[in-house]
């Protein structure tokens, strides 16, 4: 018998990829470029990144990194800044790129039907669940309720 905790988070991550095709490519449509380039855009917004970073939390190479890079500059949502050690180049997302991001946010993502044939009770026990176990626990062992 597996353990309940990889099977809880196989079935998390099956059912977030078999159903989120639709509204990627809806947003790819709505804001006319690739998903991947929503993906490093959504990276940047909470700060800048130095590519190496970046890559890194996009989980994609460094030439793929730096082709969405050079697209999103070229669009005027990034700004790419050279460090002071010259040694690497920091990645800012603009003003036209958080616009883009605001529009992504008002794109529908409705849940599967699958979720939305849970009882009321069932959701709200998934809910809670999984409420707890997106906010982390501190080093103080109490949890973040920000």
């Amino acid at each position: 018998m597996s353990d309940p905790v990889d099977s809880a988070w196989r079935a998390m991550t099956s059912l977030v990829f078999e159903n989120r095709d639709t509204w990627r490519r809806r947003v790819a449509d709505e804001v006319g470029m690739p998903f991947s380039r929503v993906r490093v855009l959504r990276r940047l917004m909470s700060g800048s990144l130095t590519m190496t970073e970046l890559a890194s939390a996009a989980a994609m190479d460094a030439p793929a990194t730096t082709v969405c890079v050079n697209d999103l500059e070229k669009r005027g949502y990034v700004q790419r800044t050279v460090e002071a050690d010259r040694r690497s180049k920091r990645v800012t997302v603009t003003d036209a790129g958080r616009a883009v991001m605001e529009r992504v946010g008002d794109i529908s993502d409705p849940p599967p039907a699958s979720l939305q044939h849970l009882s009321t009770e069932d959701a709200a026990h998934l809910h809670r669940i999984l409420a707890r176990a997106v906010s982390p626990v501190g080093a103080d062992g109490v949890r973040d309720r920000s």
